[in-house]
């Protein structure tokens, strides 16, 4: 059904269904953000994954948990539950799937705000994870039922996911659910995933990312004698040095011609995530030279960029220094590798998305590609389906920050685009 075949009834209808169930919208979703899924470790995510289970179950999908057995992150101390709902239509295509990860970054300093109290303010709700993304788990599921309480039935499926772990690589979540066949090019047609891109953006994919950790090895000795050993620190100082003065700068000339958002982001970059050696900070001190150090990096990369130019950058700076001091001993461990992705923005989904949100927003869709990564690349890379985008209300900026909020006006504006595009998507009986 394209989009121009949606009446104006239907259109109206659609718009007063969501309408009608605002207040029950934003109720469910201040008990999803009153649960303190902190990943890491991965609280409560049994509890997450049951609320959102629940009211899929209410709203009349055929729902199930999905743990993701196998896997190191999956204990019991910190069980990897994912929730999956099916509602099946006239006919099972095509199909279309919702998925939201319930996992959120642990709080931080700063707040001024209980974090996972859910208050709301101004028309704004707070909370860790309200807006990356459990708001979007609300306004899919909402946006569906919307449609079933305005007394239109699809003709085609629909599914809602809840996955945890996106915020540490969506291993045991998105890939875990793809590998096993709950998602795939065999059963799904269309895959939005409702990550905080503002009411009129839709992300047709995200740069590149290669986490890598370079550890330094040196020879221990008597600290008050250090040059009878090799310091560790001071190599990987040395290294961090041409990471920050040489690396960097070559980085900032690189653009992407894909219109990444923020625009500062359409630059290749490098972070150091963590430094460690010598003693612990907080033991008891020994006069002692590191014999051993080292930092994780996130480098981030653009399509324009081939991977083993990216690593081999690496390797051949840590190979420069080996030759300009021959005690320079290092080894290189790739972390994690996520390559670039991009949705052909002409496609079914993308343009249908667009003219929704034309549609309910008055504006003209603005086509975007993430700074980060996010579960598309498993979407796209394990369970082939070519068609998926990111789509859902709040703002990707707000993500992780102190006193997180997302606007109450937003998630409803973001509910009936989805709901619009589920119609003219799957059509109706």
């Amino acid at each position: 059904m394209a989009a121009s075949e949606v009446s104006a009834k239907t259109h109206d209808a659609i718009c007063r269904g969501v309408d009608q169930i605002q207040d029950e919208m934003i109720s469910f979703l201040q008990e999803l953000v009153r649960v303190p899924t902190v990943n890491p470790p991965g609280e409560v995510y049994r509890e997450g994954a049951e609320l959102i289970g629940r009211q899929l179950k209410e709203f009349g999908y055929e729902t199930s948990y999905i743990t993701a057995e196998g896997l190191k992150e999956h204990t019991p101390a910190h069980p990897r539950v994912n929730v999956f709902g099916q509602m099946k239509g006239i006919t099972d295509r095509p199909s279309l799937h919702f998925n939201g990860h319930f996992d959120v970054v642990p709080v931080g300093d700063g707040w001024t705000r209980d974090p996972f109290a859910a208050t709301i303010e101004d028309g704004r709700m707070y909370g860790r994870g309200v807006s990356d993304q459990k708001a979007g788990i609300a306004a899919s599921i909402f946006a569906i039922e919307a449609i079933r309480r305005a007394g239109l039935k699809l003709r085609g499926t629909v599914e809602q996911s809840g996955s945890v772990d996106e915020e540490s690589g969506g291993f045991a979540g998105v890939a875990y659910l793809a590998q096993q066949g709950w998602l795939g090019k065999d059963k799904n047609d269309y895959v939005i995933i409702t990550e905080p891109t503002d009411t009129n953006r839709i992300y047709l994919g995200h740069r590149g990312v290669y986490w890598f950790k370079v550890t330094t090895h040196g020879r221990i000795a008597h600290g008050s004698m250090p040059y009878l050993g090799v310091s560790a620190i001071d190599h990987l100082a040395d290294f961090l040095h041409g990471v920050t003065h040489e690396l960097k700068p070559r980085l900032a000339t690189r653009k992407t011609e894909i219109p990444v958002e923020p625009p500062k982001s359409r630059y290749a970059s490098i972070n150091v995530n963590a430094v460690f050696g010598g003693q612990p900070e907080k033991g008891t001190q020994t006069p002692c030279v590191a014999d051993r150090s080292g930092a994780i990096f996130d480098r981030r990369f653009l399509t324009e960029e081939p991977f083993e130019q990216v690593r081999g950058e690496i390797a051949e700076m840590l190979e420069q220094y080996k030759a300009e001091d021959p005690e320079f001993q290092y080894t290189l461990e790739d972390l994690m590798v996520v390559h670039p992705v991009q949705t052909d923005k002409n496609c079914d989904l993308v343009q249908t998305l667009a003219e929704s949100i034309q549609q309910m927003t008055k504006t003209e869709a603005v086509y975007a590609a993430s700074p980060g990564t996010y579960d598309q690349k498993h979407v796209v890379r394990i369970a082939n389906v070519a068609q998926c985008v990111a789509y859902g209300p709040g703002l990707l900026a707000q993500a992780h920050l102190p006193d997180e909020y997302c606007v109450i006006e937003d998630i409803v504006t973001s509910a009936k685009v989805m709901a619009l595009t589920a119609v003219q998507l799957l059509g109706l009986e």
